[in-house]
């Protein structure tokens, strides 16, 4: 491995543990094993390193994450029962990584008060939007129509960011999978 990838192995690690405003230039070179001009040298500046070790470890995480909620093959399955399991898999998700969603909502942060970011974030959101329309459509994603990916998947992507929210701020408090789905439902009656 090569100092670039030590680098940005290195600047995960201390995103998951200190989060991208502690972080400083000697966490990540002590974590990467290198000298902290190698960080200038391959990245430019600490932000373009955090920056970029971020959206890795979202893709990273995204790319499991799609795999881990969609429903089993299930012929004739019941899609209520799947919805469910998705927010039950969701839900863990937020309990068993919590660095990775406060990284999600970090980065949030940092793309108002780095505006470059914001292209390459909107682009995941609408990638997350896609990807999730077509989870819940159980299509491939290139066949979701594209009304469900700003209703449904951006909708649906709405939700899990407030819940995670909620599991992050008061894990004792949040709503559970079913509790989601009884608000969902109580919802749709208002909605008409």
């Amino acid at each position: 491995m090569g100092n670039r990838e030590k680098l940005l192995a290195g600047a995960a690690r201390c995103l998951r543990e200190k989060g991208y405003d502690r972080t400083t230039v000697r966490d990540i070179a002590s974590a990467a094993g290198v000298s902290m001009a190698a960080i200038g040298y391959h990245f430019g500046s600490r932000e373009a390193l955090l920056n970029q070790a971020l959206f890795a470890m979202l893709d990273e995480w995204g790319d499991a994450m799609g795999r881990a909620l969609v429903p089993v093959d299930d012929p004739g399955g019941d899609p209520v029962r799947h919805f469910a399991q998705l927010w039950r898999s969701l839900i863990e998700q937020f309990a068993t990584h919590p660095d990775l969603w406060l990284a999600t909502v970090e980065l949030f942060m940092q793309a108002q008060r780095q505006p470059e970011l914001r292209p390459q974030l909107a682009d995941g959101v609408r990638q997350g939007s896609r990807g999730m329309a077509a989870i819940l459509e159980s299509v491939p994603e290139g066949e979701v129509p594209p009304g469900s990916v700003r209703t449904l998947g951006a909708v649906q992507l709405a939700l899990m960011s407030g819940v995670m929210i909620q599991c992050l701020s008061d894990p004792e408090n949040a709503p559970t999978a079913e509790e989601v789905l009884d608000g969902l439902r109580a919802l749709s009656k208002l909605a008409g």
